[in-house]
């Protein structure tokens, strides 16, 4: 009986302590699932916060591109009217309400078929001369299988705009419109996007679709016709013969006596011969005619804004005649430099010329700065960046003294005829010389033909 009894007390003990461990099991477990449906909870409330939050971004962003301000008082008076007569009673209140919601919901059809049309935007040439303008042709088509009712097409030419009125197209239907571009300044212009405007006839609504159909329209500056021998006022295309002395080249000099380090093929002979000593031959430096354009970019330079177009215009007129004559030329400007390093920093640009059209392309895109180096720092990076210059031409501003323009002729080597081009439309043209320095004063560009032909001929 005792060992009974010892048997069953243990299956007691085993069965309570199965059943207090089971009862925790299950504790745990449900507290186990209430935290994952928290969590659940939680995660889904983000996600319906996120999505709602993204729509309301999505529809104020949409409201403020569509919704013009005729449309936001209409909009206003609809909510405010329905409002006022449900809540008050008021007839009259709930009738223009009523009105305004109506007005609003026949605009919406108007916004349907921006994305319908396909546009094609050509332009009859993409290079201008300033002062003219240029033609186009623009054709839409209607893509969709609906009519698309009436339209407008707003194409950005620079800072203006020029607007074409879309008749109503049948599906499949086109129409074509010729674009004319009124004369442009000088300058690289940005011709489109298309876009497309669809509006109701009260203005309330509107939807705009722009086309990737982009164009750049390259206005070049006034060029005038230089004669070739004038082009740095050096006549040859092989290379002059200047006072440099070397011991090889083409235009014999002198001879002299020998010198350790000399070519034993300039030995001359017969006059070893004569004198008992090796004597060799001496030449003069043959140098092909290298020609530097500077331009000016500082506005205090200048006296106004057509001042500088007429010196881009001189300067573009020499960099084509050389360019035209095959001559090395090096067109030079300076560049903007931000104020906190101005003082500390020395930058120019180089115009292309490796074709008239690059060079020209290039000179649509100078401009004039605040911030940039006086004419004689961009002459002295000039000289260092170029090597055995024949002659350089520095075209300036009205105000630029001489003393400024002397200053900048001796950047050059000596042996580097220096010409200045003051642009003073207020002034008569007149070449002056001043301690070595060939001062040409032009109020007009054809002024500096005439002037050019005058110092080579002199």
């Amino acid at each position: 009986m005792p060992e009974v009894n010892l048997t069953e007390s243990r299956l007691t003990r085993t069965s309570a302590g199965t059943a207090v461990t089971g009862s925790r099991t299950s504790i745990t477990s449900t507290s186990t699932r209430r935290e994952r449906r928290i969590v659940r909870a939680v995660v889904r409330v983000a996600e319906a916060w996120r999505v709602t939050t993204d729509a309301a971004v999505t529809a104020t962003r949409w409201a403020g591109r569509t919704v013009r301000p005729a449309g936001a008082v209409v909009t206003l008076a609809a909510t405010g009217g329905l409002l006022l007569g449900v809540v008050f009673g008021w007839v009259e209140w709930m009738v223009a309400g009523s009105a305004a919601f109506l007005l609003l919901l026949m605009s919406v059809p108007f916004l349907f078929g921006a994305r319908a049309y396909a546009v094609d935007l050509t332009l009859a040439r993409e290079r201008v001369v300033a002062g003219h303008g240029v033609t186009g042709e623009i054709v839409v088509r209607n893509e969709s299988s609906r009519v698309a009712l009436p339209g407008r097409l707003d194409i950005p030419v620079g800072q203006g705009l020029v607007e074409f009125g879309v008749p109503l197209l049948r599906p499949g239907q086109s129409v074509t419109e010729a674009l004319e571009i009124p004369p442009l300044p000088r300058g690289i212009v940005r011709v489109g996007p298309v876009t497309t405007v669809r509006s109701d006839p009260v203005g309330l609504l509107r939807r705009e679709h722009d086309f990737d159909d982009a164009h750049e329209l390259f206005v070049h500056p006034r060029t005038v016709a230089l004669p070739s021998t004038s082009a740095g006022l050096v006549r040859d295309l092989e290379g002059n013969a200047t006072r440099r002395l070397v011991d090889a080249d083409m235009s014999f000099h002198a001879i002299r006596e020998y010198a350790p380090g000399d070519s034993q093929r300039q030995v001359h002979w017969k006059s070893t011969a004569k004198t008992g000593r090796l004597m060799v031959r001496q030449y003069e430096e043959s140098r092909r005619s290298r020609m530097a354009v500077v331009l000016g970019a500082a506005s205090q330079e200048y006296l106004d804004a057509d001042e500088y177009e007429l010196a881009v215009a001189a300067a573009a007129s020499l960099g084509l005649r050389a360019v035209r004559d095959a001559r090395d030329i090096d067109i030079v400007t300076g560049s903007e430099i931000p104020r906190v390093v101005k003082g500390r920093l020395r930058a120019i640009r180089h115009v292309a010329t490796v074709t008239p059209r690059q060079m020209l392309d290039g000179f649509s895109a100078l401009e004039r700065y605040d911030n940039t180096m006086p004419v004689s720092d961009v002459c002295r990076l000039a000289s260092e960046s170029n090597e055995r210059l024949s002659i350089a031409f520095v075209v300036v501003g009205s105000r630029v003294p001489v003393a400024h323009l002397r200053q900048a002729a001796l950047a050059f080597p000596a042996d580097t005829a220096v010409a200045a081009v003051v642009c003073d439309e207020r002034a008569h043209p007149r070449m002056q010389s001043i301690a070595g320095l060939t001062v040409l004063t032009i109020g007009t560009l054809d002024d500096l033909s005439g002037l050019l032909v005058r110092g080579a001929t002199s």
